[in-house]
């Protein structure tokens, strides 16, 4: 089968060399510059996606794992190709969040307001006139620029808020939640334009940069997941389910997740998620045993499919170096072209777990290697997994112990928050 993958970012770029491992012809097109030879040697590469169109034809597959594409997947869709990934609409659900919003609500969704501002001072205004401890987020994928308020008065938020206007200039989009308390879990599950294809996926995301959740927020330092057979799950039927008819009316074909915080007493929805999530897409891999390319084809026609899966607990560590989380101002210190080195020969299982993003393969010496690439810092990832969440993490920790690149980090504390006190309290809250 042949699959052309489109990525903006490589979320799930590792996909696209798990279906040529899988037996696929693969083409993979990276719109972001900073990224562009990243897998080199591991995928074959193209610089304009439309010219492959002939090549993969409509009996072939058309992935793409970022939004901003989702009217180019519903023209396709139209014009008869094989499409996984989103639509136009499904953008807007993550994007816009005054109209993710808006559908929650016009689907029986609670919601916890949201409050938009087309410059900086205007939020800091807001603030000042709503005192409280406030969360600000930047629309679009920069997570570096996030903020979780610890100041009832908000005056902390107030603080960062400034700093971005005289640094960064208004023309910032942004958006603030009124901070609440409790237990952070996402619910997931694909869709294929008609119905769910596969159990509910159940997550808990760590999101600050260091353990014990301190630090700037990140993409993803960090995901647990196992999946649900029970469509009855308290926190699907109160998210998810409700969404059906909208995914529906859209022709949404891909994984979507709605991200919450939870308490005793009641939720709240913090966003949407309409793509491939990263890590998650890599921890998937790991639980998966059908293979992907029967998976996402099935998504993409709108068929039924009996997804096979592991019963237990995964995690996914995110490896990485600096300027990780930030972008590089300049590349003079980044680690690019370093080898990324190995203790002791790893087995096949072994090799299975370590999902690749800003890596590439070639040869020196007479051998392959894998070094460096890119300038984000995103570097690999490692998953791990077992029938609890303590076996998951030692076979994950216990891999990356064998694996050397230079100025690595990494949080070590995945999951532990869950196994110390969450799972406990989301069992009595009757979460999970």
């Amino acid at each position: 089968m042949r699959v052309l993958f489109i990525s903006g970012e490589l979320i799930a770029g590792d996909i696209a060399y798990r279906l040529k491992q899988e037996g696929c012809e693969v083409k993979l097109y990276i719109e972001d510059k900073s990224r562009k030879d990243c897998l080199e040697g591991m995928v074959e590469k193209t610089d304009d996606w439309k010219k492959e169109l002939e090549w993969v034809g409509k009996d072939g597959l058309i992935v793409f794992d970022d939004v901003g594409y989702g009217k180019i997947q519903d023209d396709l869709r139209k014009d008869g190709y094989n499409v996984f990934g989103g639509c136009e609409e499904g953008d807007r659900l993550e994007k816009d969040r005054e109209f993710g919003e808006k559908i929650f609500r016009d689907y029986g969704i609670k919601t916890l307001d949201t409050f938009n501002f087309d410059s900086i001072k205007s939020a800091v205004s807001y603030i000042k006139s709503h005192k409280g401890a406030w969360v600000v987020k930047q629309n679009g994928h920069e997570s570096a620029f996030n903020y979780v308020g610890m100041m009832d008065d908000g005056s902390d938020s107030i603080s960062m808020l400034e700093s971005y206007d005289k640094h960064l200039g208004e023309d910032m989009l942004i958006s603030l939640q009124k901070k609440v308390y409790g237990i952070e879990i996402g619910v997931a599950r694909y869709f294929n334009g008609k119905d769910w294809v596969g159990p509910v996926e159940i997550n808990i995301e760590h999101k600050a940069l260091f353990n014990g959740g301190i630090g700037p927020q990140t993409g993803e330092m960090g995901t647990i997941i196992w999946y649900e057979n029970n469509e009855e799950n308290r926190l699907f039927q109160a998210t998810l389910a409700k969404l059906k008819p909208f995914l529906e009316k859209i022709n949404f074909k891909g994984d979507i997740d709605i991200n919450c915080i939870v308490n005793r007493k009641d939720f709240y929805p913090l966003e949407a998620t309409a793509r491939l999530g990263c890590p998650s897409a890599h921890l998937q891999a790991e639980i998966h045993s059908s293979p992907w390319k029967d998976f996402l084809m099935a998504v993409a026609k709108g068929d039924k499919y009996n997804l096979k899966y592991k019963k237990g607990h995964g995690i996914v560590v995110s490896v990485s170096i600096p300027p990780f989380p930030y972008k590089a101002i300049s590349d003079k210190f980044y680690s690019k072209d370093a080898k990324i080195l190995f203790k002791k020969k790893l087995s096949d299982k072994e090799r299975r777990r370590i999902h690749f993003e800003e890596v590439s393969l070639k040869e020196e010496g007479g051998k392959k290697h894998y070094f460096i690439a890119g300038n984000n810092g995103y570097i690999i990832y490692i998953t791990g997994f077992g029938n609890t969440v303590q076996k998951a993490r030692k076979q994950a920790y216990e891999l990356i112990d064998e694996i050397v690149i230079p100025k690595m980090f990494y949080r070590t504390d995945i999951g532990a928050g869950f196994l110390q006190a969450d799972e406990e309290l989301l069992k009595k809250w009757g979460w999970i």
